[in-house]
């Protein structure tokens, strides 16, 4: 039998390995549940929304909620239980799983990776900025937090996201189990609890057959961005922030990763 103190070194330098400038999200086994069935979620990490499940390690996870309108219940889990959330849908309404993880490091030795995950994240301006902080050529190191939501519907889903104070977040602002859902998902993107104006939110799309389709869109001067989804689709919202790590020894970069998981209901 492998040491656990082996194991955990093992396990950690994988989620550190696929965790550089992937996505990270919620996927709940079934976005839509009957009140006494259980709720779960798979932590997965990957991209173009495929990806592996990660345990739950207490070590990587700074904040782990399930909040039902008012009511906050912190999810606490065993070490290596998959999937991470398992909890017994015991009300009608929407669930909202919230999940930011602890900070992780990567090094970065070639510019040209670097350049290549700020340019994709919108950040084109990434190398004159690298410069204007007097920051020095590679190596050098990004910190990098986690910060997702997924909604899910127990029984009729009826309810509202709201901001739940994540460092980055998306506020669902439609509800798209709502019977009255007209096929416009409006999000707000917040970072520090302030609108992100004129910010990318990539989109994965992913149809019933398994195929996923990526867009690109952004947000406007409130920080809301309008997309449309389809029926019987489930959808990966990400928004990543870049930002000077002020009160870091080690990294020179922060970035901060928001991510949205739901299902669009067959209508």
């Amino acid at each position: 039998m492998i040491p656990v103190r082996i194991f955990l070194a093992f396990w950690c330098a994988i989620c550190a390995s696929v965790a550089t400038a992937h996505e990270f999200w919620l996927e709940p086994g079934a976005f839509q549940v009957a009140p006494g069935d259980q709720i779960t979620a798979q932590l997965k990490n990957g991209q173009k929304f495929e990806g592996m499940s990660l345990s739950y390690f207490d070590r990587n996870i700074a904040r782990f909620d399930v909040v039902m309108g008012d009511v906050v219940t912190s999810v606490d889990g065993r070490m290596g239980d998959s999937p991470a959330l398992d909890i017994p849908a015991s009300e009608t309404g929407l669930v909202v799983v919230v999940h930011e993880t602890t900070p992780s490091f990567v090094t970065y030795k070639e510019w040209e990776k670097f350049a290549a995950f700020a340019g994709h994240k919108d950040f084109a301006d990434i190398y004159a900025r690298h410069e204007a902080n007097g920051f020095g050529p590679v190596p050098f190191k990004e910190r990098y937090t986690r910060h997702a939501k997924a909604l899910v519907a127990v029984g009729d889903g009826a309810g509202a996201d709201r901001a739940m104070g994540l460092k980055t977040e998306f506020v669902a602002l439609t509800n798209p189990y709502a019977p009255g859902f007209d096929g416009t998902m409006r999000v707000q993107l917040l970072y520090q609890g302030a609108p992100r104006v004129d910010a990318q939110v990539e989109v994965f799309d992913r149809a019933p057959d398994g195929a996923v389709t990526i867009t690109l869109h952004r947000t406007d001067a409130d920080g809301i961005a309008a997309i449309q989804v389809t029926p019987g689709h489930d959808y990966l919202f990400d928004g990543v922030v870049l930002a000077t790590a002020d009160d870091s020894e080690e990294a020179v970069w922060d970035t901060f990763w928001a991510a949205l998981t739901f299902g669009v209901p067959s209508r």
